[in-house]
């Protein structure tokens, strides 16, 4: 049960997103419309994450842990010290999985 009625934050960063990409994007030019593009841009990424985030959040996790860490930047440090050499198909599926995450919140077409 969530504690705030509907519509919920996704709900309103998509109906602030659909209002800039329909009626404001048009009605502008220039310097405006670009930042207007711009914030489409973010409010759709914002979207995204309120909508997928925690369930990509303990993946991110579970992956972590399944390697033997609490924190991605434990794993660099590892990486970078030849801790996971042995490891290589393992580290490299885990940290793909990782970068696809983050790009299906940036930018799902780059996935």
């Amino acid at each position: 049960m969530k504690p705030h009625d509907a519509p919920d934050a996704a709900e309103l960063v998509e109906a602030v997103r659909e209002f800039l990409e329909r009626d404001v994007l048009g009605a502008t030019e220039g310097r405006v419309q670009f930042h207007t593009r711009v914030a489409v841009r973010v409010l759709a990424m914002v979207e995204r994450e309120l909508r997928v985030g925690p369930a990509m959040e303990a993946a991110h996790r579970a992956r972590l842990a399944a390697l033997g860490f609490a924190t991605e930047a434990d794993l660099a440090r590892a990486i970078r010290d030849g801790e996971l050499d042995g490891r290589y198909d393992e580290v490299k599926a885990a940290v793909l999985e990782t970068v696809t995450d983050k790009l299906g919140i940036a930018h799902p077409g780059y996935q």
